[in-house]
């Protein structure tokens, strides 16, 4: 699938585009592109081969032709003349969280900074504190962007090394000698962020395996090429990724798959157990003595050392042994458990897709509801609805209803936390609405006192059923507000109020550690895709993993319920 690599290049063309101040029309146009093509789970050289990507909202004439071509040909000219009109570092300096393309416009113009070096520099001269609109406040912040970058390199984003994991493994299904591929390291165990991409193979003639990957097309540097290993960086239009290939017989592919799958913790702990058992664990298998007891199938690895098997989103030693060890482990909620999203956007403010479309995608996904959560006024960005337009939209629902049939449309909305912690909508409003969610959009720097009264205030309002993004990091780009997670934590507790986990992969927000924390208080959790297209409703199984990396089980997560018992919840909490 080809579908990240679009959506970054149309993003890449509108950032460069805002940069140089080109037309605000087809910069907005590629973004939105961008954004349905990441959005959609299927391939889109599928779509685009059957006709069904030209019958998209939002992807006209033009677009379509440039990803014609680049599914044709791997490039794509448009893109290519854009970044001749810029240095070639200067876009590094898009990864600086708070740094946009008009900040760069503006370092560019005024001081011809083009890399993030250059403006390291003009920040320590005080040069760029001198910039109109900006001041040593702005620097100070840019400087804090920069450390948090050079924190954050070499990661990549899940989504991103699942999309490059898919494309290698694509390649080995077609090579002579393997018998498996499975993903392995933190990308099995669905981590945040990846460094090197895994993939472990079972075959014989490693060597003839390695070479066939290491010769690849999609390969633009080969870092190591062994008999039973090979290191390379792949290419996408965006970024080269780091991909390990090892290859193991057969007979060894479980050992190998526990041991390369992690964690680096985890993996001591079954070391000491093995030890503690007289036997020994690698690699290539359980061994007592010279002879083999298990390896070839991982879950016996795990039994052989008086384990319950344990999935690979709980080995991040954090108390799964010992659950395993007294056979109480958690049943981990599956993506087929949820009965509805509870977090999507329509054309009426800033997404896609009309209401019914939405509905109607919904439907083969097994859902039973969709809850509507366009957002509120105060998001002007976002074309925020007035109370006006939310009372229209109420009883446009309402109309749908009575003609829907095995899927139930819930009025919702994503309302803003005003700057008092006061809500975007009065109470009588949010009162007519079957699902509230509740997040901050502005004022994310600000310091904890104010993000915290902001927060724990809106979870007091009764009419509020969960709080949105709780920390509102963007991955590798935006650090999360400064909040006492904790304080959270025990406030949604004692106000009946959910979390989200925005299974949105550039958020996952809750972070898997807060969703522990949150489980074990008793918090309900709401997996939501906030999805801005059909496509994004295939965001799910994002939310799904984290939320099991955090311990979930059904009965932690709000949107397994049956349409009556959520509703029913939800009174729990209203007057």
């Amino acid at each position: 699938m080809k579908n990240a690599v679009l959506s970054e290049l149309f993003d890449q063309m509108a950032d460069i585009m805002e940069i140089l101040g080109e037309d605000r029309f087809r910069i907005n146009t590629y973004r939105r592109v961008g954004r349905i093509i990441g959005d959609t789970p299927a391939d889109v050289e599928v779509l685009l081969a059957t006709g069904q990507l030209a019958e998209i909202p939002g992807i006209g004439k033009s677009s379509l032709a440039k990803i014609e071509e680049f599914v044709k040909t791997g490039t794509m000219t448009a893109h290519q003349q854009l970044l001749t009109k810029i240095p070639p570092t200067l876009l590094e300096l898009l990864a600086i969280p708070s740094m946009g393309p008009k900040g760069v416009k503006a370092v560019y113009e005024n001081l011809n900074v083009t890399s993030i070096a250059e403006l390291k520099d003009a920040i320590e001269a005080g040069s760029i504190a001198e910039l109109p609109g900006f001041g040593d406040k702005k620097a100070a912040t840019m400087a804090r962007g920069i450390a948090f970058l050079e924190k954050s390199t070499g990661r990549i984003r899940l989504d991103q090394a699942l999309e490059a994991a898919d494309v290698v493994s694509a390649f080995l299904h077609d090579v002579s000698g393997i018998e498996r591929i499975q993903p392995a390291g933190s990308l099995r165990r669905r981590a945040e962020t990846i460094g090197d991409v895994d993939i472990l193979v079972a075959g014989r003639k490693g060597e003839k395996i390695v070479k066939a990957f290491t010769n690849a097309a999609f390969v633009q540097e080969v870092l190591a090429a062994g008999p039973t290993k090979g290191s390379a960086i792949i290419q996408t239009e965006i970024a080269g990724v780091h991909v390990d290939v090892r290859v193991v017989p057969q007979k060894s592919f479980g050992a190998a798959a526990q041991y390369f799958t992690g964690s680096k913790q985890h993996n001591v702990r079954l070391r000491e157990i093995a030890v503690k058992a007289k036997l020994k664990l690698n690699e290539y298998g359980l061994f007592k003595g010279d002879k083999m007891i298990a390896g070839a199938v991982e879950e016996e690895v795990y039994h052989k050392l008086g384990l319950d098997y344990i999935w690979p989103l709980l080995r991040e030693d954090r108390g799964e042994v010992e659950a395993a060890k007294a056979h109480c482990l958690p049943e981990l909620i599956e993506a087929q458990d949820i009965k509805g999203d509870l977090h999507v956007h329509t054309n009426a403010s800033d997404g896609d897709c009309e209401i019914a479309d939405l509905a109607e995608a919904a439907r083969p996904l097994g859902y039973k509801y969709i809850c509507v959560t366009d957002h509120s006024q105060s998001t002007a960005i976002a074309n925020g609805l007035t109370a006006k337009r939310l009372a229209a939209q109420i009883k446009q629902i309402h109309k749908l209803n009575e003609k829907l049939r095995g899927i139930t449309i819930l009025a919702g909305t994503e309302v803003d936390i005003l700057a008092n912690g006061s809500l975007d909508f009065d109470d009588k409003l949010l009162a007519d609405l079957d699902f509230v969610t509740a997040s901050i959009h502005s004022g994310l720097a600000s310091a904890r006192e104010k993000v915290m009264t902001r927060t724990l205030k809106a979870m007091d309002n009764p009419y509020v059923n969960c709080i949105g993004h709780p920390t509102g990091r963007l991955i590798g780009q935006r650090e999360p507000m400064d909040i006492d997670m904790a304080a959270v934590i025990k406030h949604a507790a004692q106000t009946h109020t959910a979390l989200e986990v925005n299974a949105n992969p550039w958020r996952l927000d809750l972070k898997d550690t807060h969703c522990k924390m949150a489980i074990e208080a008793g918090v309900k959790l709401a997996i939501g895709t906030d999805a801005h297209s059909i496509g994004g409703l295939g965001l799910m199984g994002f939310g799904v993993a984290t939320a099991g990396r955090g311990w979930a089980t059904k009965a932690d997560v709000l949107n397994i319920l049956s349409l009556s018992k959520l509703k029913s919840w939800v009174k729990l909490k209203r007057p």
